[in-house]
């Protein structure tokens, strides 16, 4: 079928990435957002998010995405997806009266037999809930609602919106897995060409969460092993290979050490069921155990900098950013060590390439480039393995920090190079 523009409400990172995408794949879009400034700087190119290849992929296709602060210009669209990111507190916990409020502005403006889908991390019961708060509206004007669980990934989000590995779609009843699709959301998914996984509402959600459970699971295992590694004198890195030739973990396994769960998401989804769990009286302290050893992975630079003798009184931190390619700083292992440092009588000079600000309780210099960050420091943390700190030869590194200890937490420097301009680099899952 011919299916006309496709809506997007809501244009923040899900939202902008979503939208790129579907109008590279050939469809007129139209990208609706309250905020009527952001309408206008969508339209020049400037984005709220950073992604490797967003800008090249929006040049290409950006005659076909109207954005707009009209949310009556989603009416013309037969179908249309709310992409808002949901924001979490410093509890990790979801903030969803954002999402209830676009979902109340974009419901008037639905046309008849339009199909409205959630694309945003909710928790169990949520869709089903909106279902119930405007039955009568969706059964008048036959709207259909459905769920589909999104997996995008910071610093990947072009390549994982453009060829999604699989689409998990969440429907009213689940009887309808054996229904056809409405022919509009079918024209838009036979556009991508990936698996569809059909389940209820309930279980879609949860899926979503279930997949962030067993990446903690991972994580969580990787780093205590990767600790103990450290204290015996094995190497991770030595190890690995072992994992990746056994079939039950496999050449895909997140098998790198880590500084615990950062980001917004995974954190959330702890929260998330935690509660969820303490509700309904089910068994949840694994989840205390997973966010605790969060807490003390991110913490590794701090620890390993306050062994260092003599005290360092300069400390030059590269990456403030949770992940490279992204301006986040959500649970940022970065910020946390800038943060604990900033009570203490050290100077401290960081850089990241994106990241141009601190919050207020964070005390240090933000450099105008990695090589300025080291002057006179005694310690550099690389905090975020950004792939401009690997291309800086170690020797200008040598030249420029007073000390020689580089924490390296993620391997981000090349050891070998560092070790032979006279560097002392440590990283997780090595002994000293």
């Amino acid at each position: 079928m011919s299916l006309g523009s496709v809506g997007f409400a809501g244009m923040t990172h899900l939202g902008v990435l979503y939208g790129t995408a579907t109008a590279a794949k050939g469809f007129p879009v139209v990208a609706f957002d309250p905020d009527p400034a952001l309408a206008v700087r969508l339209r020049e190119g400037t984005f709220p998010v950073s992604e490797p290849g967003l800008a090249e992929c929006w040049n290409e296709c950006r005659e076909r995405i109207a954005y707009t602060a009209a949310a009556a210009d989603l009416g013309a669209c037969p179908l249309v997806f709310v992409s808002l990111d949901v924001a979490t507190d410093d509890t990790h916990r979801s903030d969803l009266a954002p999402l209830r409020a676009l979902i109340a502005t974009v419901v008037p403006a639905l046309g008849e037999g339009a199909v409205l889908v959630l694309l945003n991390q909710v928790p169990p019961g949520f869709t089903q809930g909106i279902a119930d708060l405007y039955r009568e509206t969706f059964a008048a004007r036959r709207i259909t609602l459905i769920y589909q669980v999104e997996t995008l990934i910071f610093g990947r989000a072009v390549e994982r919106a453009l060829h999604p590995e699989r689409y998990i779609i969440g429907l009213a009843d689940p009887d309808l897995a054996k229904a056809p699709l409405p022919a509009a959301y079918r024209a838009w998914l036979d556009a991508f060409g990936c698996p569809l996984v059909p389940m209820r509402y309930a279980s879609a959600e949860l899926a979503k969460t279930a997949i962030n459970f067993f990446l903690v699971s991972t994580v969580t295992t990787t780093n205590l092993l990767a600790e103990l590694c450290e204290a015996v004198g094995a190497d991770w890195g030595e190890i690995v290979p072992a994992l990746q030739l056994d079939k039950r973990i496999g050449p895909h396994a997140y098998l790198k050490p880590g500084l615990g769960i950062s980001g917004g998401n995974l954190p959330r989804d702890l929260v998330t069921l935690r509660g969820l769990s303490q509700k309904h009286g089910t068994e949840a302290r694994l989840i205390d155990a997973w966010i605790a050893d969060s807490d003390h992975r991110r913490d590794w630079a701090l620890r390993k900098l306050r062994q260092t003798l003599p005290p360092p009184q300069t400390v030059a931190v590269w990456g403030l950013a949770y992940i490279a390619h992204t301006a986040s700083i959500k649970n940022s292992a970065g910020v946390a060590l800038v943060r604990a440092l900033s009570g203490e009588q050290i100077v401290l000079r960081a850089y990241d390439p994106q990241v141009k600000a601190l919050p207020a309780d964070c005390r240090a210099e933000l450099a105008a480039s990695a090589l300025d960050a080291l002057a006179g420091a005694d310690i550099l943390a690389v905090m975020t393995p950004w792939p401009e700190f690997a291309q800086v030869p170690p020797a200008e590194i040598a030249a420029r920090l007073q000390g020689k200890t580089i924490l390296d937490p993620l391997g981000t420097l090349d050891e070998q190079a560092c070790r032979a301009a006279g560097l002392d680099v440590r990283r997780i899952g090595k002994a000293a």
